[in-house]
């Protein structure tokens, strides 16, 4: 099927929007949490750790300083490599998906919040990485730190100018704020992590449901 959108790149996000990682992140985040006194029963209480940079989470939710925060993100780490970064699936269909953009034609990309090590990790070891011409994702110096930092590395790093043909595509609202900080278009999908009110307050250009609705817009 030919692509009916005068889109020709698109960027994804990775963590609720490729991959259902949430069990591996809500569980790393209760063990950091548990390393500063603070026991959280409920996994569910932790979904939005699912999304934004790890630091930025435990300061606005928890209060922590910014050197407590830098310090939570090292014990996070230590579960997230021995074990978190296993705890994650593949959504139903995903594959299929992806297979029938890049028939399509699509430039295709990942612009996430995770490192750039933790990206390549995923996507190499659940079989996504030969789907994508480029993978951006945060660096270790801490150069490129909102989702805004990583749209645009990537894109520069492609040669990629105009920006009148991009769609961001995740599932949260700073996948939309993001995209708009870089002038493109976004997308917001309802089966990951975030809600219809969260898209629309960011201003995300579409809103869908599945795979299926992403693909009868494009």
């Amino acid at each position: 099927m030919e692509k009916k959108s005068d889109y020709t790149t698109l960027l994804f996000d990775l963590d609720g929007t490729l991959v259902d990682s949430g069990e591996g992140i809500m569980k790393c985040a209760q063990y950091l949490l548990a390393h500063f006194g603070i026991e959280v029963a409920d996994l569910q209480t932790l979904r939005p750790f699912v999304g934004p940079p790890l630091e930025d989470s435990y300061k606005v939710l928890y209060g922590f300083s910014d050197k407590d925060a830098m310090k939570a993100v090292e014990i996070y780490r230590e579960r997230y490599f021995a074990k978190g970064w296993l705890e994650q699936h593949l959504y139903d269909g995903v594959v299929e998906f992806l297979e029938e953009l890049r028939h399509r034609g699509y430039v295709m990309g990942i612009a996430t919040s995770k490192m750039q090590i933790q990206a390549d990790k995923v996507t190499s070891e659940f079989g996504l990485r030969h789907f994508f011409d480029f993978i951006g994702g945060r660096d270790d110096k801490g150069i490129l730190h909102t989702k805004a930092d990583v749209i645009n590395a990537a894109l520069s790093s492609q040669g990629i100018e105009d920006r009148s043909k991009i769609l961001m595509i995740g599932d949260r609202k700073f996948d939309v704020q993001g995209a708009k900080e870089c002038g493109i278009d976004s997308m917001g999908v309802l089966y990951g992590y975030g809600d219809r009110e969260e898209f629309e307050n960011a201003g995300a250009t579409y809103i869908c449901r599945d795979f299926e609705e992403i693909l009868s817009l494009l």
